[in-house]
């Protein structure tokens, strides 16, 4: 898929901070027209980091929809060069995940990253970021808070919480599997907080992690633990 450039990656540290506030203003939180708004394809990302080393990779994985069979996966490798800083997630991991997306031969109706959406101190998480840049349907789906408050789900799968911050609701805490720890859903980029929802409970399937991130997951741990420098997909990312 083609992907349009937003902005450079190549930006100092303390400007990161107030190029998500510019950026955030951006953000679509609604659901797509009805007549654009069925999903039979749903893309799944994920990062593995190598230990003792600066490489790290990416995986995407595109599964149907509502089926949830994989279809295709897309990978890339690169080196760290941007500290890890919280809140700052997308300009470690964006440029990467970018790459992997751009391998995909088809677009997909939705992705879903591990990380954050609009369930961010500025209301711009990897899912925020990473979505606008793609311009598509995107959620977050992150297996620790980062901000907001919340009431502890019942303990059956299914069941779900608020997660409110400043006064207002900026995700679901999902609990995937009976007396699992849940996981923190929220919109990304033009998808609405009750549809991200949906299609994150769509796609659970028995485990923690909703099953395109699952997947990825997978993938990526795969190609991590095989090395993956062989495939001459080394790159670094800036």
């Amino acid at each position: 898929m083609k992907i349009r450039p937003l902005h450079s990656w190549d930006i100092p540290r303390g400007n990161a901070v107030a190029l998500q506030n510019n950026l955030r203003t951006q953000l679509v939180l609604a659901d797509p027209d009805p007549a654009e708004d069925r999903i039979t394809c749903i893309a799944g990302a994920d990062i593995s980091y190598a230990r003792h080393s600066d490489l790290f990779y990416a995986v995407v994985v595109l599964l149907s929809y509502p089926g949830l069979a994989v279809r295709e996966e897309a990978r890339a490798i690169g080196r760290v060069s941007f500290p890890y800083v919280p809140g700052l997630l997308s300009f470690r991991e964006g440029p990467i995940l970018l790459q992997a997306m751009e391998k995909l031969s088809v677009v997909p109706d939705v992705v879903m990253f591990d990380g954050h959406g609009i369930a961010h101190p500025r209301g711009f998480g990897l899912a925020s970021h990473l979505g606008l840049w793609l311009d598509l349907p995107s959620i977050g789906c992150a297996k620790s808070r980062l901000v907001g408050d919340y009431r502890e789900p019942g303990p059956d799968a299914g069941e779900e919480e608020p997660l409110v911050f400043k006064g207002k609701i900026i995700g679901m805490v999902l609990r995937t599997k009976r007396r699992v720890r849940p996981v923190f859903i929220s919109p990304g980029h033009r998808i609405s907080l009750a549809r991200a929802r949906d299609v994150a409970r769509w796609c659970c399937c028995g485990y923690r992690i909703p099953e395109p991130v699952r997947q990825a997951h997978l993938a990526v741990n795969r190609l991590r633990l095989a090395g993956g420098i062989a495939n001459g997909e080394l790159r670094r990312c800036r």
